[in-house]
């Protein structure tokens, strides 16, 4: 998965998240299932692994270390990135950007193949 795709998903995944929260406190009963798209982004990314039947501890953690650290950390840097984005309008005290505004930015930017 191109670090352009992880990068709208993992937006996808915030502006869900914002989306929940700000129906969350106009209604605290309301009804906010999730998506699964945390689950659904992890399950395309993280490869499967395969390890030997004798393999010991130090062995099993070396090679998930090795499999999944690569998909990781993009997913990480994703969301990290989105969220300095987000606390920086906030630090500057920004009122006429919200951060639905923010996240749809990136998320544009990302989708017109630009990179960070």
């Amino acid at each position: 998965m191109e670090q352009r795709e992880i990068m709208q998903r993992s937006v996808g995944i915030l502006t869900e998240a914002l989306e929940m929260r700000r129906r969350l406190r106009a209604d605290p009963d309301a009804d906010v299932g999730r998506s699964g798209a945390v689950a659904q982004l992890l399950e395309e990314m993280l490869p499967r692994i395969q390890l030997p039947a004798d393999a010991s501890a130090r062995e099993v953690a070396d090679i998930v270390t090795e499999k999944l650290g690569p998909a990781i950390v993009q997913i990480a840097s994703a969301l990290t990135f989105a969220f300095v984005q987000l606390a920086e309008i906030h630090d500057e005290g920004r009122t006429d950007v919200s951060s639905a505004d923010v996240l749809r930015s990136i998320s544009l930017h990302y989708e017109k193949g630009g990179e960070r």
